[in-house]
């Protein structure tokens, strides 16, 4: 169901070479039959011959073996890929849009500061452990909170509308069930020793992404209240009024606006409480009762810390010319003091949700290239922003973790979910599943994803010079009227034993130097291109060359047909081994450490142990029409090898430009 580029790539260009050889040997079998005096029967043996030899019977299977390997070490690294086209895609990637809260932070927020009507407080301690003073920012005396202060009525709103709970292990560590916004209220609450009072819950307004507050209606002691916490962006819509010490005043929304852009500025996330009476006996709480007669109580202003290794990984997008775009739904300035700890491209500027909303696509465009910070952003903006961004070619991978976001993931190039905190929604939409909601799994799978197609391509390139060169010869043989210099039986077992086998060895080399320091690949451009088709006609050509000057240098000797085609068999297979070696290093010398840290191409030479039996055993050398071969043969054969990985070697810096261009 999910073809991979790649393998449609492939597919075509079997196709192509199907049809090519068709043409061949329809040419062949008229110029035979007219021009050279050979039995039918051998004849049409040659031009089978011709095509088992010119078509890669096994490279679409082999690919998808190659790419399953790469699935079975990304999820070693905890990256789940559901979907085998994106192991491909995450090597073209140009675009992370990535979450903020536990993915690019800790998701482990402390409450650092409280900022209500008459004063602003700063708040010690960090993690969940509900240890730690709370001081007014012009003193370092701690305070207490006192029964009907705004402190208190403030500290029980956060507390109690909130679903999280505070708890601490066998081990003595303190631990959050819930969401790490509300277990950071909870905390703070828990520190300051509220005054006892009995409370119940009446009713709720869960917190939803869409309206962006969560609201309970609750009976504290014999009063009845409707406690809210949210966006202060969302609750500063709903007040007309705040709380302060002296009784109710009007709401001073330029007051509370500068502190948050104040505190905002040293990368603190806001999370504002409200409250208002409630009438004795109403039913259940609806979005309609807060319409009117909310009351503004404060700020927290809590910090949540940037991953250090999200912190690298970032740097290490930058370098392999990725963009990373940190969407969230934090106030402005809290996103951009974020951004900047973490290393984000422009993070000097950033951008609303409220900003998109109001933008043609055309200006969406636009905007989604230039900012790399979007902030109070809501799901429906990630999906226009994943689309806004392809329409400039970009490929974009993009995070999520709700059931809103299934949208934009189904859109994106590559859909990441969370593993932890994701719903199954969300991870159903998905091309990846992140079991540790770690952006430095991203970038870690980016550079997996890039060894996979490298590796891939090594291999194509590994595989078509000899199946040029078989052909070649084939064509030669019968253009000059000579002997088939390999049966069917040869051929087969030369393109699904030896040259399937020892191309595995390819897909378990290791990145190149450079893989994470280079430009994302173009998925357009075709994997055959003009430096492919340089090497496989060149590679291809001089095998056969080589493989005819040995053919002609034989026959003249007095040798059998069965030896001369052993001979040419043991040449094709040692010239394999020694391109393999090439093809491990793109751009530079292949015998170097990595190539004794390659287990797999070691465990995949014992192919040639497999020759000494097609060679030396009389039941195969019947079944394969093969002969003994005298030693010294074995070292033509490895020193033509030899000599050709060695050309291949020096080809390699005069083609670089071109590989490159």
């Amino acid at each position: 169901q999910h073809r991979t580029p790649l393998l449609v790539q492939m597919d075509k260009l079997g196709k192509s070479i199907f049809i090519s050889i068709l043409v061949m040997m329809a040419a062949l079998f008229t110029f035979s039959l007219l021009f050279r005096e050979m039995p039918l029967t051998e004849l049409l043996l040659s031009l089978i011959s011709l095509a088992v030899a010119s078509v890669p019977e096994g490279l679409p299977a082999i690919i998808s073996i190659i790419l399953s390997l790469g699935v079975v070490t990304m999820a070693r690294q905890h990256a789940i890929i559901r979907k085998l086209p994106t192991v491909e895609t995450l090597g073209a990637m140009t675009v992370i849009c990535s979450d903020k809260t536990g993915t690019l932070t800790m998701n482990e927020m402390t409450v650092k500061a409280v900022i209500t009507a008459d004063r602003i407080y700063r708040v010690e301690g960090d993690s969940y452990a509900p240890v730690g003073a709370m001081h007014p920012v012009d003193s370092q005396t701690p305070v207490s909170v006192v029964a009907g202060s705004l402190l208190e009525r403030y500290l029980r709103t956060v507390d109690l509308c909130n679903d999280s709970q505070l708890m601490q292990d066998e081990n003595g560590h303190w631990q959050v069930t819930g969401g790490p916004t509300e277990g950071a209220l909870k905390v703070l609450a828990t520190k300051m020793t509220l005054p006892p009072v009995a409370s119940a819950l009446l009713s709720k307004i869960p917190f939803d992404s869409q309206y962006k507050y969560m609201a309970t209606h609750h009976l504290v002691g014999d009063e009845e209240r409707i406690l809210l916490t949210g966006a202060p962006d969302v609750l500063f819509r709903l007040c007309r009024e705040q709380q302060t010490e002296n009784g109710l005043q009007p709401f001073d929304q330029p007051y509370w606006e500068s502190k948050i852009a104040e505190y905002a500025r040293e990368g603190l996330r806001m999370v504002a409480a409200a409250w208002k009476p409630a009438t004795a006996g109403q039913g259940a709480l609806t979005h309609q009762d807060l319409e009117q007669g909310v009351i503004f109580l404060g700020i927290s202003g809590m910090m949540d810390p940037p991953r250090p290794e999200a912190i690298a990984a970032i740097r290490d997008c930058r370098q392999a010319g990725i963009r990373v775009k940190m969407i969230t739904g934090d106030h402005l300035q809290t996103a951009m003091s974020i951004g900047n700890m973490l290393g984000i491209g422009n993070a000097h500027q950033a951008i609303t949700g409220r900003e998109l909303e109001n933008m043609d696509e055309t200006q969406l465009s636009e905007a989604a290239q230039a900012y790399d910070i979007f902030a109070r952003t809501s799901p429906e903006d990630k999906f226009r922003l994943v689309r806004a961004l392809q329409s400039k070619q970009e490929i974009v991978g993009m995070t999520g973790d709700g059931v809103n976001d299934a949208p934009a993931l189904k859109q994106a190039d590559v859909g990441i979910a969370m593993g932890i905190k994701g719903t199954e929604v969300t991870k159903e939409a998905a091309d990846m599943v992140l079991t540790d909601d770690n952006f430095a799994t991203i970038a870690s799978a980016v550079q997996k994803g890039r060894r996979v197609y490298d590796n891939l391509k090594k291999t194509i390139l590994f595989i078509m010079p000899t199946n040029l060169a078989q052909g070649l010869l084939i064509i030669i043989a019968l253009l000059a009227g000579n002997i088939i210099p390999l049966t069917p039986v040869l051929i087969l077992w030369m393109n699904m034993a030896t040259s399937a086998t020892l191309s595995f060895g390819l897909a378990f080399e290791a990145g190149e130097a450079n893989i994470m320091r280079r430009p994302p690949r173009n998925p357009r451009l075709h994997v055959m291109d003009r430096f492919a088709i340089w090497r496989v006609a060149f590679v291809g050509g001089m095998i056969a060359l080589s493989a005819f000057v040995l053919e002609a240098w034989l026959q003249p000797r007095g040798h059998s047909a069965e030896f001369i085609r052993t001979v040419l068999l043991q040449t094709l297979v040692s010239a394999q081994w020694f391109y393999m070696i090439n093809c491990r290093v793109a751009n530079g010398f292949s015998l170097n450490k990595g190539l004794l840290a390659n287990r797999g191409i070691w465990v995949v030479s014992a192919v040639l142990l497999l020759q000494l039996l097609i060679i030396y055993v009389p039941f195969m050398q019947t079944l394969f029409g093969t002969e003994a071969l005298p030693l010294r043969y074995w070292a033509i054969t490895l020193a033509i090898g030899l000599v050709m990985f060695l050309v291949v070697e020096v080809e390699k810096p005069l083609t670089r430009k071109w590989r490159t261009a």
